[in-house]
């Protein structure tokens, strides 16, 4: 889907019995692996020319993908449809070792944009399968980190989809068990699913750290915060993405009346601002800062222009890219080769 243009004036000031405002959560949008794996195909645009391949949506974003197409990115299912000897990168979401070995047949050139964070929860897979512990990954099904994470050790994985799976799970050695998640889950759903495996199966161990990504753990922190004020939250994200949806559950969960998702500013409807004071706003991980401000312009104009922000916390990690683009075209290195220039926001100076 194209970038919708911004249709200013289209929302009305109207009256309501208080003074309009617009709480803004802080931390939002980009997360340090999103800012990497797109810097990734940028650099790799740059460096290579186009077209350059990605496997899968580089991040759950239409705005982000449309906007990496115009300048010759190609994004694809599967690298068979890549052609041979081509560039090839693979999404922030991870890919299974299978995947890897198929486009080493093809003599793709592969640039792994894999977050960091996704990369230790396969390392943590392959080191509990080599042990022999049963893993039991909580994840979204068809998502694809779950695919890429159970590709890493296959005969030693099952998918908790939902806290209603564990009723009916049947394991090999209740004693012999491991949990770890996918990491754009919710805290509070993943932690309850945690719970009720741990009632079933005492002996149950725990990874070596918590797998919940910290970007998506704060945003629903901030958005909880927000929600507590606000009549309307609105999160801005693409439907696709995990983190983004359960930001409007969160709102909803937290004490906001009504909460909605949108992928552009001119998606937002009035009657949804009927008799609202106070609007909360967010966007999930992979949700760049432009699309926030253009939200904020649209509610400026329905006389919500007093925006206040709720800093809940301040995130400062960064990534190196891979490898293949620290340096530039003639083997200099890159600027560029620390993460970090599209994610900083106003708030972090």
């Amino acid at each position: 889907m194209p970038r919708m243009p911004a249709l200013r004036n289209r929302l009305k000031d109207n009256p309501v019995t208080g003074v309009k405002r617009v709480l803004l959560a802080a931390p939002r949008g980009y997360c340090a692996g999103v800012d990497r794996a797109v810097i990734a195909v940028e650099k790799a645009l740059e460096r290579f020319g186009a077209p350059v391949y990605v496997r899968k949506q580089i991040v759950h974003n239409i705005h982000v993908v449309s906007t990496l197409e115009k300048k010759g990115a190609i994004f694809v299912d599967e690298v068979g449809e890549v052609p041979e000897g081509s560039h090839i990168v693979f999404s922030a979401h991870g890919v299974s070792p299978k995947v890897v070995a198929d486009a080493a047949d093809r003599s793709l050139e592969a640039i792994d944009a894999t977050c960091p964070l996704v990369t230790k929860v396969h390392r943590e897979a392959v080191r509990f399968a080599r042990d022999d512990f049963e893993i039991l990954l909580i994840g979204h099904e068809g998502h694809e980190e779950v695919e890429g994470t159970m590709g890493h050790a296959p005969e030693r994985t099952t998918l908790i989809n939902s806290p209603a799976d564990v009723a009916s799970l049947q394991v090999k050695d209740p004693d012999n068990l491991v949990w770890l998640s996918q990491t754009t889950l919710s805290v509070d759903e993943t932690m309850e699913t945690v719970r009720m495996l741990r009632e079933r199966f005492p002996n149950l161990h725990n990874p070596p750290s918590d797998d919940i990504c910290y970007a998506t753990q704060n945003r629903q922190v901030a958005i909880k915060k927000v929600a507590e004020e606000a009549e309307l939250v609105i999160v801005v994200g693409s439907a696709n993405s995990s983190n983004t949806v359960r930001l409007v559950d969160v709102a909803l969960e937290n004490g906001a009346t009504a909460a909605y998702r949108v992928d552009y500013a001119s998606e937002i409807q009035q009657a949804w601002l009927d008799g609202v004071v106070t609007v909360g706003v967010t966007s999930g991980a992979s949700v760049p800062e432009v699309l926030v401000q253009e939200v904020l312009d649209d509610l400026a104009d329905a006389g919500y222009g007093d925006v206040r922000q709720v800093v809940t916390a301040e995130e400062d990690l960064m990534f190196s890219l891979p490898k293949e683009l620290r340096k530039d075209a003639a083997g200099e290195p890159d600027s560029r080769g620390l993460g970090g220039r599209n994610r900083r926001l106003d708030w972090q100076g």
